[in-house]
């Protein structure tokens, strides 16, 4: 069962090549499919690859076999219907995701998600 879903942020902060980071040990610590991406998140960080941003395409595979991809599904778009809009499209979907299925969002971003009720995020970019 997925406890976590990473943010795009972090998501590309991990592979940025700084294996002995904060972040990567934490990850590291976790049993095989503690932590996802949700499929937005994906989309977020597949389009800056496409685009020429960092990762480069073998990194993000490698990273999607180790931290699998879950699905936006109808429990999740319910969710994100009911959520409020200020800003960052990507960030409300990821909260619903992360609402539809009890998950914890790990952002180095928190105050995109801060006025999300209900919403469990933490930032493991910071030392426990």
């Amino acid at each position: 069962m997925t406890r976590y879903l990473i943010d795009s942020d972090l998501a590309i902060y991990s592979m940025g090549g700084e294996p002995d980071s904060v972040l990567n040990r934490r990850l590291a610590s976790c049993y095989p499919g503690d932590v996802a991406i949700s499929a937005v998140s994906f989309a977020e960080v597949a389009l800056g690859t496409w685009n020429g941003k960092p990762p480069r395409q073998e990194i993000l595979d490698a990273f999607i076999r180790v931290v699998p991809i879950v699905d936006f599904d109808e429990a999740a778009a319910r969710a994100y219907a009911s959520l409020p809009f200020k800003r960052a499209r990507f960030d409300r979907l990821l909260a619903a995701h992360a609402l539809s299925i009890g998950a914890i969002i790990i952002t180095n971003n928190e105050a995109d998600f801060a006025d999300v009720p209900g919403l469990v995020i933490e930032n493991w970019t910071l030392p426990l």
